[in-house]
């Protein structure tokens, strides 16, 4: 039985088993919809000029072009404003501007428009500046900028203040809840305003839809609508005809000749884009991204690439000395530390890393004499904006959203404000957050199946807002458990539907999960290709894994149905006949282990499943069921009359809670 419904309009259009399911579950359940969904092209795009003040910023450099005038594009130091910055910088000078670029520096200036950077461009010269990716919070450093008598036009895709900057332009999709782009990046909104300029998309997407693509991915911003067409463009750019400056990068991370999907961007591209800004040498991501020669584009993603190693040391270091600081016992409310010479720049992959590791938020200080910086992350729907605005009273400063901030303490508040932010977080406790999302639960061989794994590369670009596929394969044996990487990943063969299947997990240990061969385990994974010696399987991408504990089949063996997974659907008559034939293949009688049920009766349907058939043949008078220490005995019953399933009080009973609980959803 299939782990969902599944439209048969989405099977007959040709769609395999796997992606259908995966689909209707993500709310496309006829063909021309899913269609829509997945070949979204260039009609997705929205009108530019729809977007607040573009036509004045249109006018404004369009007059700068045909005057030759003096222009500076500002930007931010993270993978989204290198990206846009660059872009925009290469677009005006292509039409004749002398366009410098203005990125501050992340350890010394700080993120967005200052009047120190702006007072450095007047004196260069500069008559007006293009902000990218910042300034819609400008206010002080717009006006210090209209006395000095240069001129700003700001693009952003940041929420608005109440208040604007006074500027030519101020470019933000979100001005107006109505406008086309709320979900752009800042790139996006920086792509926008180069369609403006050049009348279309066609032109700039064939040179900057690989810059569009990596600042999209990189600064997480939702994979549907236009942004879903241009990532998608990006990367078959990225594929196709990169920049030279993406393609050295696409090499030095080992991906010259590989596919490249959106996690591509994600794991390899952008943290070697990101390393620059956040070591402070952002200068160096932008010689990257600059230039158009072979040679200087190699040495340049060489040097990005020791970057990279380089912040992954320091971050080590801060993850190996707060795990010391945290100890053995793990935390039950936020954790907050503090370390004189811990990098400022690193701090935020820190707290991220020891958030994601022990589900709880984190806040990492940064000590330089008597003042910290910290960086906070959070977890589970827990807003660590609203915590930083209660504890205000132990804060120099602080700024952020619901699930990343970062603050400014005095040393001698640090103890103060870890007591204080822990009372908060007890007073408003988060949403469990131990629970993994899972898309579906996989019941039948025939998900598995190569051209069904092959068939989710249609799902592409995958991110936020349309998640990479999560599966689960519960009750798997465990065959084989295997060392690699110096030991610090484990390759796996675990056992289901009377098929192997290979795996692979990261970072993680057989003795700190305390898994053995032979174990049942749950799985949680991603399905890919794997291509060996020219030979190519189906691999489990494992991440998470954990002892099968058989909880909701023991409880349906005792008569709580309240257990009865009601996702799976109501046992189907196709179950019953499958179960009674697997006895009777038996002799009527056996003992098995309850996880692996299924297997022992030659079934690939959820051992809940058949423990509800099990039960309703019991309470039919057709067989005894007895469960003691994880094992089921069945023994069959000599049954001379007919036996209708319609009067099972046990089914009707989870028939009717499969339906409620459908209709609620």
């Amino acid at each position: 039985m299939s782990p969902v419904c599944v439209p048969e309009a989405l099977l007959e259009a040709g769609y395999s088993p796997l992606l259908a399911a995966i689909l209707h579950l993500r709310g496309f359940s006829d063909p021309a919809a899913a269609d829509a969904f997945l070949c979204c092209g260039a009609e997705t795009l929205s009108d530019p000029l729809q977007i607040p003040d573009m036509r004045a910023a249109v006018l404004r450099l369009g007059r700068a072009i045909e005057t030759g005038e003096h222009v500076a594009v500002y930007g931010d130091y993270d993978v989204d404003g290198i990206t846009s910055s660059c872009m925009l910088t290469d677009y005006l000078r292509r039409r004749g501007l002398n366009c410098e670029l203005y990125i501050p520096d992340r350890l010394t200036e700080g993120y967005g428009v200052n009047v120190g950077a702006l007072e450095t461009l007047r004196r260069r010269g500069v008559s007006l500046v293009v902000t990218v990716d910042c300034g819609i919070t400008a206010l002080r450093e717009a006006d210090y900028a209209t006395r000095c008598g240069m001129e700003l036009i700001i693009t952003d895709h940041h929420e608005c203040p109440d208040t604007l900057p006074r500027a030519v332009a101020v470019v933000d999709p979100r001005r107006s809840h109505g406008a086309p782009g709320q979900n752009l990046a800042g790139v996006g909104v920086a792509f926008k305003l180069l369609c403006a300029l050049e009348g279309g998309a066609a032109g700039v997407l064939e040179r900057y839809a690989d810059f569009v693509a990596v600042g999209t991915v990189a600064d997480v911003m939702l994979l549907t609508g236009e942004n879903r067409y241009l990532v998608r463009r990006g990367l078959e750019k990225l594929e196709r005809d990169p920049h030279p400056s993406l393609r050295a990068l696409l090499r030095e991370s080992g991906l010259g000749e590989k596919p490249i999907s959106a996690s591509s961007i994600g794991f390899s591209l952008a943290p070697r884009l990101n390393a620059s800004g956040r070591l402070g040498r952002v200068e160096r991501a932008v010689a990257l991204l600059l230039t158009e020669q072979p040679e200087e584009a190699a040495a340049c993603a060489r040097e990005l690439g020791e970057m990279n190693r380089d912040r992954q040391t320091l971050e080590a270091g801060i993850w190996q000395q707060a795990q010391d600081m945290i100890g053995a016992q793990p935390p039950d409310g936020p954790i907050v530390l503090a370390q004189e010479g811990w990098h400022q720049g690193v701090i935020g992959i820190a707290a991220s890393r020891l958030t994601d590791a022990y589900n709880v938020p984190c806040v990492i200080i940064s000590l330089d004499g008597d003042m910290g910086k910290g960086s906070c992350r959070s977890c589970g729907g827990f807003n660590i904006f609203a915590a930083l605005a209660a504890c205000a009273a132990w804060l120099d400063g602080f700024g952020g959203h619901a699930m990343a901030a970062g603050l400014t303490i005095k040393r001698e508040n640090i103890a103060a404000f870890r007591a204080a932010i822990c009372d908060y977080y007890r007073s408003h406790p988060p949403q469990d957050v131990s629970a993994v999302e899972i898309d579906l639960c996989v019941n039948s061989p025939e998900l598995l199946t190569m051209e069904c794994v092959e068939d989710l590369k249609r799902l592409e670009p995958c991110g936020a807002g349309n998640p990479r596929v999560t599966l689960c394969l519960p009750a798997a044996r465990l065959a084989a458990l295997t060392p690699i990487g110096g030991g610090r990943h484990l390759r796996l063969r675990m056992e289901k539907f009377g098929r192997s299947y290979d795996a692979v997990l990261f970072a993680h240990t057989a003795a700190e999960l305390g898994l053995h061969c032979g174990d049942r385990v749950d799985a949680v994974f991603y399905p890919q290709i794997n291509e060996f010696r020219n030979k190519r399987s189906v691999q489990l991408l494992l991440s998470g894994i954990r002892p099968h504990d058989g909880a909701a089949s023991a409880a349906l063996l005792r008569g709580d149905f309240a257990a009865y997974p009601t996702a799976a659907g109501a046992p189907s008559r196709t179950d019953f006949v499958s179960v009674w034939k697997a006895l009777r293949r038996h002799g009527g009688r056996f003992s098995v282990p309850g996880a692996a049920l299924p297997e022992a009766l030659g079934m690939w349907a959820p051992e809940e499943t058949v423990c509800a058939v099990l039960k309703i043949f019991e309470e039919l008078g057709l067989l005894t069921v007895e469960c003691r220490g994880g094992t089921v005995s069945v023994a069959c019953a000599t049954v001379q009359r007919k036996v209708d399933l319609e009067s099972s009080v046990i089914l009707r009973h989870i028939r009717s809670t499969v339906e409620r609980c459908s209709g609620e959803h």
